[in-house]
Protein backbone atom coordinates (compact mmCIF):
# COMPACT_ATOMS: atom_id res chain seq x y z
CA UNK A 1 0.00 0.00 0.00
CA UNK A 2 1.29 3.42 -0.88
CA UNK A 3 2.17 5.69 1.97
CA UNK A 4 -0.25 8.55 2.50
CA UNK A 5 0.56 11.90 3.95
CA UNK A 6 -0.46 11.89 7.59
CA UNK A 7 -3.01 14.66 7.87
CA UNK A 8 -4.28 16.45 10.95
CA UNK A 9 -8.00 17.02 10.53
CA UNK A 10 -9.11 19.65 13.01
CA UNK A 11 -12.77 19.47 14.00
CA UNK A 12 -12.68 22.91 15.58
CA UNK A 13 -12.42 24.55 12.17
CA UNK A 14 -16.17 24.29 12.21
CA UNK A 15 -18.44 25.80 14.85
CA UNK A 16 -20.47 22.59 14.94
CA UNK A 17 -20.46 19.24 13.11
CA UNK A 18 -22.32 19.45 9.83
CA UNK A 19 -24.01 16.38 8.49
CA UNK A 20 -22.83 15.38 5.04
CA UNK A 21 -25.34 15.21 2.25
CA UNK A 22 -25.99 11.68 1.10
CA UNK A 23 -23.55 10.47 -1.53
CA UNK A 24 -23.30 7.32 -3.58
CA UNK A 25 -21.32 5.15 -1.16
CA UNK A 26 -21.19 2.23 -3.57
CA UNK A 27 -19.56 4.51 -6.14
CA UNK A 28 -16.97 5.55 -3.56
CA UNK A 29 -16.29 1.91 -2.71
CA UNK A 30 -15.84 1.15 -6.41
CA UNK A 31 -13.32 3.97 -6.84
CA UNK A 32 -11.31 2.74 -3.85
CA UNK A 33 -11.38 -0.84 -5.14
CA UNK A 34 -10.15 0.25 -8.56
CA UNK A 35 -7.26 2.31 -7.19
CA UNK A 36 -6.41 0.20 -4.14
CA UNK A 37 -7.56 -3.40 -4.64
CA UNK A 38 -5.70 -4.54 -1.52
CA UNK A 39 -7.91 -2.34 0.68
CA UNK A 40 -11.10 -4.11 1.75
CA UNK A 41 -13.70 -1.50 2.60
CA UNK A 42 -16.31 -2.58 5.14
CA UNK A 43 -18.29 0.62 5.43
CA UNK A 44 -18.40 4.28 4.43
CA UNK A 45 -20.13 6.79 6.68
CA UNK A 46 -20.39 10.55 7.09
CA UNK A 47 -17.68 12.11 9.24
CA UNK A 48 -17.81 15.19 11.46
CA UNK A 49 -16.46 17.32 8.60
CA UNK A 50 -18.68 18.30 5.70
CA UNK A 51 -17.58 16.76 2.41
CA UNK A 52 -15.39 14.11 4.04
CA UNK A 53 -16.43 10.51 4.58
CA UNK A 54 -15.11 7.90 7.00
CA UNK A 55 -13.89 4.68 5.39
CA UNK A 56 -13.66 1.65 7.68
CA UNK A 57 -11.29 -1.10 6.52
CA UNK A 58 -10.66 -3.73 9.18
CA UNK A 59 -9.00 -1.97 12.11
CA UNK A 60 -8.03 0.99 9.94
CA UNK A 61 -9.86 4.22 9.21
CA UNK A 62 -9.36 6.43 6.17
CA UNK A 63 -11.20 9.52 4.99
CA UNK A 64 -12.37 10.11 1.43
CA UNK A 65 -13.59 13.27 -0.27
CA UNK A 66 -17.18 13.15 -1.47
CA UNK A 67 -16.07 13.23 -5.11
CA UNK A 68 -13.92 10.12 -4.51
CA UNK A 69 -10.71 11.78 -5.64
CA UNK A 70 -8.79 12.08 -2.38
CA UNK A 71 -8.17 9.36 0.21
CA UNK A 72 -6.57 10.47 3.46
CA UNK A 73 -4.97 8.41 6.21
CA UNK A 74 -4.66 10.26 9.47
CA UNK A 75 -6.34 11.36 12.69
CA UNK A 76 -9.38 13.57 13.13
CA UNK A 77 -9.31 15.64 16.30
CA UNK A 78 -12.10 17.66 17.86
CA UNK A 79 -10.22 20.43 19.64
CA UNK A 80 -13.36 21.80 21.29
CA UNK A 81 -14.36 18.55 23.00
CA UNK A 82 -10.70 17.46 23.18
CA UNK A 83 -11.36 14.09 21.54
CA UNK A 84 -9.50 11.92 19.09
CA UNK A 85 -12.49 10.97 16.96
CA UNK A 86 -10.49 8.48 14.92
CA UNK A 87 -9.24 6.59 17.98
CA UNK A 88 -12.77 6.20 19.32
CA UNK A 89 -13.85 4.48 16.11
CA UNK A 90 -10.66 2.43 15.90
CA UNK A 91 -11.19 1.07 19.41
CA UNK A 92 -14.60 -0.25 18.38
CA UNK A 93 -13.13 -1.98 15.33
CA UNK A 94 -10.25 -3.44 17.35
CA UNK A 95 -12.65 -4.72 19.99
CA UNK A 96 -14.62 -6.61 17.36
CA UNK A 97 -11.46 -8.24 16.04
CA UNK A 98 -9.91 -9.25 19.37
CA UNK A 99 -13.20 -10.51 20.77
CA UNK A 100 -13.70 -12.71 17.73
CA UNK A 101 -10.76 -14.90 18.76
CA UNK A 102 -11.83 -18.15 20.38
CA UNK A 103 -10.58 -18.80 23.90
CA UNK A 104 -9.46 -22.18 22.56
CA UNK A 105 -7.01 -20.39 20.26
CA UNK A 106 -5.15 -18.57 23.05
CA UNK A 107 -2.95 -19.59 25.96
CA UNK A 108 -4.71 -18.26 29.03
CA UNK A 109 -3.40 -17.57 32.52
CA UNK A 110 -6.60 -16.98 34.48
CA UNK A 111 -6.71 -14.81 37.58
CA UNK A 112 -8.31 -16.57 40.58
CA UNK A 113 -10.40 -13.46 41.28
CA UNK A 114 -10.77 -12.04 37.82
CA UNK A 115 -11.47 -8.31 37.49
CA UNK A 116 -10.05 -7.61 34.07
CA UNK A 117 -9.04 -9.56 30.96
CA UNK A 118 -6.24 -8.53 28.61
CA UNK A 119 -4.95 -10.10 25.42
CA UNK A 120 -1.21 -9.88 24.86
CA UNK A 121 0.59 -10.31 21.56
CA UNK A 122 3.89 -11.87 22.56
CA UNK A 123 7.21 -12.93 21.04
CA UNK A 124 8.98 -15.68 22.97
CA UNK A 125 12.41 -14.14 22.30
CA UNK A 126 11.34 -10.56 23.19
CA UNK A 127 13.04 -9.25 26.34
CA UNK A 128 10.10 -7.22 27.63
CA UNK A 129 7.73 -10.08 26.80
CA UNK A 130 9.83 -12.27 29.05
CA UNK A 131 9.83 -9.62 31.75
CA UNK A 132 6.05 -9.40 31.63
CA UNK A 133 5.67 -13.16 31.87
CA UNK A 134 8.23 -13.43 34.67
CA UNK A 135 5.80 -11.26 36.65
CA UNK A 136 2.68 -13.19 35.60
CA UNK A 137 1.79 -14.01 39.22
CA UNK A 138 1.65 -10.28 40.00
CA UNK A 139 -0.87 -9.69 37.20
CA UNK A 140 -2.97 -12.63 38.35
CA UNK A 141 -2.85 -11.39 41.96
CA UNK A 142 -4.25 -8.05 40.78
CA UNK A 143 -7.17 -9.88 39.17
CA UNK A 144 -5.88 -9.53 35.61
CA UNK A 145 -6.36 -12.57 33.39
CA UNK A 146 -3.74 -12.76 30.62
CA UNK A 147 -4.62 -14.24 27.23
CA UNK A 148 -1.59 -14.81 25.01
CA UNK A 149 -1.44 -14.64 21.23
CA UNK A 150 1.80 -15.21 19.32
CA UNK A 151 3.45 -12.51 17.26
CA UNK A 152 7.01 -13.59 16.36
CA UNK A 153 8.33 -10.33 14.97
CA UNK A 154 11.01 -11.93 12.80
CA UNK A 155 8.44 -13.87 10.81
CA UNK A 156 7.70 -17.47 9.90
CA UNK A 157 11.26 -18.63 9.41
CA UNK A 158 12.42 -17.32 12.78
CA UNK A 159 13.40 -19.18 15.90
CA UNK A 160 10.61 -17.42 17.80
CA UNK A 161 8.04 -18.70 15.31
CA UNK A 162 9.23 -22.30 15.64
CA UNK A 163 9.21 -22.00 19.44
CA UNK A 164 5.67 -20.62 19.33
CA UNK A 165 4.49 -23.62 17.31
CA UNK A 166 6.30 -26.02 19.64
CA UNK A 167 4.76 -24.39 22.71
CA UNK A 168 1.30 -24.63 21.20
CA UNK A 169 1.83 -28.29 20.38
CA UNK A 170 3.04 -29.15 23.89
CA UNK A 171 0.84 -31.25 26.18
CA UNK A 172 0.86 -28.42 28.76
CA UNK A 173 0.92 -25.14 26.83
CA UNK A 174 1.05 -22.89 29.87
CA UNK A 175 4.02 -24.73 31.36
CA UNK A 176 5.74 -24.90 27.97
CA UNK A 177 5.31 -21.14 27.45
CA UNK A 178 6.71 -20.36 30.89
CA UNK A 179 9.70 -22.63 30.26
CA UNK A 180 10.34 -21.16 26.82
CA UNK A 181 10.24 -17.60 28.14
CA UNK A 182 12.70 -18.45 30.91
CA UNK A 183 15.23 -19.44 28.22
CA UNK A 184 16.21 -22.39 30.40
CA UNK A 185 14.11 -25.09 28.86
CA UNK A 186 13.49 -24.47 25.16
CA UNK A 187 10.37 -26.38 24.06
CA UNK A 188 10.79 -29.69 22.34
CA UNK A 189 10.44 -29.16 18.61
CA UNK A 190 6.93 -30.19 17.62
CA UNK A 191 4.44 -29.40 14.90
CA UNK A 192 0.68 -29.66 14.89
CA UNK A 193 -2.35 -27.68 13.78
CA UNK A 194 -1.91 -24.30 15.41
CA UNK A 195 -3.22 -20.70 15.36
CA UNK A 196 0.18 -18.95 15.14
CA UNK A 197 -0.28 -17.76 11.55
CA UNK A 198 -3.79 -16.55 12.40
CA UNK A 199 -2.40 -14.68 15.42
CA UNK A 200 0.18 -12.98 13.22
CA UNK A 201 -2.41 -12.00 10.63
CA UNK A 202 -4.64 -10.58 13.34
CA UNK A 203 -1.69 -8.71 14.82
CA UNK A 204 -0.95 -7.15 11.44
CA UNK A 205 -4.58 -6.08 11.11
CA UNK A 206 -4.54 -4.57 14.60
CA UNK A 207 -1.34 -2.69 13.83
CA UNK A 208 1.05 -4.54 16.13
CA UNK A 209 4.47 -2.96 15.64
CA UNK A 210 6.24 -4.23 18.74
CA UNK A 211 5.78 -6.73 21.54
CA UNK A 212 4.34 -7.09 24.02
CA UNK A 213 1.18 -5.34 22.87
CA UNK A 214 -1.71 -5.36 25.31
CA UNK A 215 -5.29 -4.94 24.14
CA UNK A 216 -8.50 -4.96 26.18
CA UNK A 217 -11.93 -6.30 25.22
CA UNK A 218 -12.95 -2.65 24.66
CA UNK A 219 -10.24 -2.31 22.01
CA UNK A 220 -7.96 -0.08 24.10
CA UNK A 221 -4.30 -0.67 23.30
CA UNK A 222 -1.42 -0.40 25.76
CA UNK A 223 1.80 -0.81 23.75
CA UNK A 224 4.78 -2.29 25.53
CA UNK A 225 5.44 -3.69 28.97
CA UNK A 226 3.54 -2.29 31.96
CA UNK A 227 4.05 -3.39 35.59
CA UNK A 228 1.02 -5.07 37.12
CA UNK A 229 0.00 -2.21 39.42
CA UNK A 230 0.42 0.41 36.69
CA UNK A 231 -1.60 -1.72 34.29
CA UNK A 232 -4.31 -2.16 36.91
CA UNK A 233 -4.55 1.62 37.29
CA UNK A 234 -4.80 2.02 33.50
CA UNK A 235 -7.52 -0.62 33.30
CA UNK A 236 -9.47 1.05 36.09
CA UNK A 237 -9.32 4.37 34.26
CA UNK A 238 -10.41 2.70 31.04
CA UNK A 239 -13.39 0.89 32.58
Amino acid sequence: MKKFIQTLLVGSLFLSPIANAEVDKEALKKKIAESMPSLTVESINASAIKGLYEVMAGANIYYISEDGRYLIQGRMFDLVDKKDLTEEKLAVAKAVLINSVSKDDMIIFKAPREKYVISVFTDIDCGYCRKLHAEIDQYLAEGITVQYLFFPRAGKDSSAYKKAVSVWCASDRNAALTAAKSNKNPPEAKTCKNPVDAHMALGDELGVRGTPMIITPKGTVFPGYMPAKKLLEALQEDS
